[in-house]
């Protein structure tokens, strides 16, 4: 109206009923100290709701009331369930290379499937990078971090230990017992950066053909079935796969060619208990 009219702020308050006082108010109301609370407490406890932030904020006696406190939770949104993923360290690209030497580096990555009954399963496989021998192809229910460790350490009773293992950011690779079995062995894991598979070609080109050969083909009843097919797969694949990349040879008469002698196949995974202790 005062624009529009050209009429005074005393006349256009007369006319709607408003009192000039309310015209000229400015709220000194200041809620940065509410708003930062609430926002650390959304940080540290993701999960929680108002009353429990509410019940913090009684405990460190601070003079809020509990209808200004609500009335800046629901501004900010935080009534809202969020999802917080867990960051991961920042990690270095590091080329693959072909290794000149066999057992210098292991590459490891997990498979999933299920059963007909619909329970899922998981497969672990564990490669060479020089010669591309398939080392394990560990299947079960589950498989943490400790029932890794346990495979390899049956691999370096029978080839020794590698200098590096390439992994993902699987959360059975970040585990503390993977991590201090592997400081404690002095070797070097190397992570691929979060959603770049291809900096782990070896073991996506070994999961390719496993899961053409075997998880595609066949349906499993029963744990059982599945790790007797992945030991009858593991041989065949090391002796008889014909492997582009090492001209047209199987990682069996690769290993002879370096001068390792013949794969040691079958390390009785599927057949045996593994300890966990």
């Amino acid at each position: 109206m005062i624009k529009e009219e050209k009429v005074s702020v005393g006349r256009a308050c007369r006319v709607v009923s408003l009192h000039r006082s309310v015209r000229y108010y400015q709220t000194h109301k200041d809620d940065s100290a509410v708003i930062a609370k609430l926002q650390s407490y959304a940080e540290q406890y993701p999960t929680r709701g108002f009353d429990d932030y509410y019940g913090k904020i009684r405990n460190e006696q601070l003079g809020w009331s509990r209808n200004r406190v609500l009335r800046v939770y629901r501004e900010l949104g935080l009534g809202l369930r969020r999802k917080h993923k867990r960051r991961l360290p920042a990690r270095i690209k590091q080329p693959l290379g072909q290794q000149e030497n066999p057992n210098t580096g292991y590459s490891m990555d997990f498979m999933s499937d299920a059963l007909t009954s619909g329970r899922k399963v998981r497969i672990l496989n564990i490669m060479d990078d020089c010669t591309r021998e398939s080392l394990a192809a560990y299947a079960d229910h589950s498989i943490p971090g400790e029932r890794v460790v346990d495979v390899l350490k049956d691999i370096i009773t029978e080839r020794g230990k590698p200098k590096y293992i390439r992994v993902d950011n699987g959360p059975e690779f970040r585990s503390k017992s993977f991590m201090k079995w592997c400081e404690k062995k002095k070797i070097d894991i190397r992570y691929i950066q979060p959603g770049r598979p291809m900096q782990n070609a070896y073991i996506e080109r070994l999961n390719r053909t496993f899961r053409e050969d075997v998880l595609d083909v066949y349906q499993f009843d029963s744990l059982e079935q599945l790790r007797m097919l992945c030991d009858e797969w593991q041989y065949k694949y090391n002796y008889f796969h014909p492997h582009k990349a090492l001209n047209g040879m199987s990682p069996a008469a690769a290993k002879k060619a370096y001068g390792g002698g013949t794969p040691t196949i079958g390390f009785s995974y599927q057949s045996k208990e593994i300890s966990l202790n």
